[in-house]
């Protein structure tokens, strides 16, 4: 297949077969022959396609005598495929993306549809600058819904606690593409060391606006090819999730606990800063996933970590009160990684919050035990969500004894306040997911 067709199946599998995208797109790409120009293709025509799914799908509509919901899954997804390419890919020639369009159509013996594939994409590339959306003042929720792919819930959600410009900044934010963030393994190279090896691999890196021990990377394709990545001299993992390694502050000969370890960041940047000197317990309830942490840490000569198959919901007593920290990266709604994972945005449902907040405290009860006197617990989540994060914070310290800590000495240049006891980061704050970070302390009895 080429690189349209390969897309092409890569969303079907995605949109008609729930599948995940950043897992379909893994295995398509790892089973094609494609070039690295071609993959790039596949990758933003998939991503890019669904960040704008609505969208797109409205303006089908405004020139289709048949609508969205009535049409056949390939026609369907050539036609969303086809408009992503004319509204958002300029260099892309509009003759090319209608042609093969067609061809795909006729290979899978529809010719019958070709005409009908043909006519509304050169119709929406005639008049694309025609396209009305919603009246942003009349009616502001569905505006933001169409404009930027989200469902009306979602907005009408973050509306209740959040100003108008806020959710609309924010979801301008999630529409663009991702950066690739990878954390420097300190204890065997330092930032500007690693800078000149990439450099000498044609990968360009620049500083993180934060993170000190961070960089930003393009010009590559896929990264477990990296000679330095082999070498473990870094692990790929975002700057708002280093910034909660950083709040929690590890030190050397502590012992960690991170309930819900997977896929490992947290434990592999808290070994570095504990110069791999200590005791850390990374726990998941599954094995392929503890494999994994087991694997990262092995490449990154972390020998700190001791992974254990352990349900977070559970509370085991051996562990009770012997930890100086515990780090509970919950499970999410996940609405801060819509960038990377844009398949969330119509995945979840109301009533998924509920849900989550209710297992989200069934985890800080368990973990809370585990806390030290005086220890620390570092809640944090990859979502934008009051109900989720600030009012799980307020109801977990009135419930427990613990009190929030000040953090402000670790995201002063981005919060500009004296005293930060809680974060929510916004993806149009710095480029980064959105993401939750709340550090609190267990009052010592006495």
């Amino acid at each position: 297949m080429n690189e349209r067709e390969t897309a092409l199946f890569a969303l079907m599998d995605i949109i008609n077969d729930n599948g995940y995208n950043n897992i379909v797109l893994k295995r398509t790409l790892k089973n094609s022959n494609l070039s690295k120009v071609e993959r790039a293709f596949v990758t933003e025509a998939v991503n890019g396609t669904l960040r704008n799914l609505m969208l797109i799908d409205h303006v089908i509509n405004s020139f289709s005598t048949v609508n969205t919901k009535k049409m056949k899954p390939l026609i369907l997804a050539v036609l969303r495929m086809s408009v992503y390419q004319i509204m958002f890919m300029k260099k892309v020639p509009v003759s090319a993306v209608c042609n093969e369009a067609v061809n795909i159509v006729k290979k899978k013996r529809l010719d019958n549809l070709s005409g009908f594939v043909n006519g509304v994409l050169r119709n929406i590339a005639r008049n694309i600058d025609k396209v009305k959306l919603p009246d942003e003042e009349k009616e502001p929720v569905r505006y933001l819904s169409i404009r930027y792919s989200y469902p009306e819930w979602i907005i009408e959600y973050w509306l209740e606690t959040m100003a108008y410009d806020t959710v609309k900044s924010m979801c301008e934010a999630n529409n663009e593409a991702p950066k690739i963030c990878i954390c420097v393994n300190s204890t065997k190279t330092d930032k500007e060391e690693l800078k000149k090896i990439l450099a000498e691999e044609n990968i360009a890196s620049s500083d993180m606006k934060i993170i000190r021990n961070g960089l930003y990377i393009t010009k590559t394709k896929d990264i477990s090819e990296n000679e330095a990545f082999g070498k473990g001299l870094f692990h790929v993992m975002d700057e708002s999730s280093m910034l909660a390694a950083e709040v929690l502050d590890p030190r050397e000969n502590e012992y960690i606990i991170d309930v819900c370890a997977a896929p490992g960041g947290k434990s592999f940047y808290s070994a570095y800063k504990m110069k791999n000197k200590g005791k850390i317990s990374s726990r998941d309830i599954y094995e392929h996933k503890l494999k994994l942490i087991d694997d990262g840490a092995k490449r990154l000569g972390i020998d700190i970590i001791d992974t254990q198959f352990k349900d977070a919901q559970k509370m085991y007593e051996d562990d009770i009160k012997k930890a100086d920290r515990v780090i509970v990266d919950a499970p999410c709604s996940g609405f801060g990684l819509v960038r990377k994972k844009p398949d969330i945005k119509y995945s979840k449902k109301p009533e998924d919050i509920e849900e989550l907040q209710k297992i989200q405290r069934e985890i800080l009860e368990a973990a809370q035990n585990y806390v030290k006197d005086d220890g620390i617990l570092l809640y944090s989540t990859c979502t934008v969500s009051r109900k989720e994060n600030e009012d799980n914070v307020k109801w977990f310290c009135e419930k427990f004894g613990f009190e929030l800590v000040d953090i402000s000495g670790y995201i002063n240049d981005v919060f500009e306040a004296e005293e930060v006891r809680r974060i929510q980061i916004l993806p149009d704050m710095m480029g980064t997911d959105g993401f939750f970070i709340a550090k609190m302390k267990r009052k010592a009895k006495g």
